[in-house]
């Protein structure tokens, strides 16, 4: 098992304005440890983060694949996210670009089929439509949880996103939980993009029912 990534530097205070990697963070790092050589067998050269919050996913990939030319970059609407991300890397001496921003709203264009693997720990805990709103336009610790009717309303923005901004030999990790709908979700992402999808790992932590699918190109 590769170990998680040292967060030491991190305290009590920063997670007061930044979500404290949880059962869902750490799902998604066995996820992508389980299908390391898949993401190898496809040779990426850029890798996207949207929403990247304390910085261990990223981090985490960075180090499981090592010393290679991929381009790591990261998005959070947060500030505070932004900046802990940035330090998180640095602190276990990884480089990675981080641009404070709402998803991929100042990226689509540029990143516009060229992102070989695209990662999304999204805002899933259904909540009422204005909470969702509150935190998208005063970004706290909430835009990191607050994911609207069925913890859906940022992922559709994402997913809408995805068939442009992958690359012919892209893939895309999305944590989900049951109230999401996974199956309902793969089975629109290949109706309307033709992307094949797959449960990595599925685990519960509590309450919640954890899915981690991987969608791609079949080539």
């Amino acid at each position: 098992m590769l170990p998680t990534p040292d967060l030491s530097h991190l305290t009590g205070k920063d997670y007061e304005e930044v979500y404290e990697p949880a059962e869902d963070t750490f799902a998604l790092l066995d996820a992508l440890e389980v299908d390391l050589e898949f993401i190898k067998g496809r040779v990426p050269n850029l890798a996207l983060e949207i929403g990247s919050g304390s910085g261990c996913v990223t981090t985490f990939l960075a180090k499981a694949l090592g010393p290679n030319s991929l381009l790591y970059c990261c998005t959070d609407i947060n500030h505070a996210a932004a900046s802990a991300t940035q330090r998180t890397a640095a602190q276990n001496k990884v480089t990675l670009d981080v641009v404070q921003t709402s998803l991929v709203s100042s990226l689509d264009l540029r990143c516009r089929g060229a992102i070989d693997i695209l990662l999304f720990n999204p805002p899933y805990v259904p909540t009422e439509d204005e909470e969702v709103s509150l935190a998208q336009d005063l970004p706290n610790i909430s835009s990191s949880w607050a994911g609207g009717a069925y913890g859906m309303d940022i992922t559709q923005i994402v997913l809408r996103q995805v068939g442009n901004l992958l690359s012919p030999k892209g893939c895309f990790y999305l944590v989900t939980i049951s109230q999401n709908r996974p199956f309902t979700i793969m089975a629109n992402m290949k109706e309307s993009y033709g992307l094949d999808s797959k449960v990595i790992l599925s685990r519960r932590a509590g309450r919640e029912h954890l899915q981690i699918i991987r969608f791609y190109w079949p080539i």
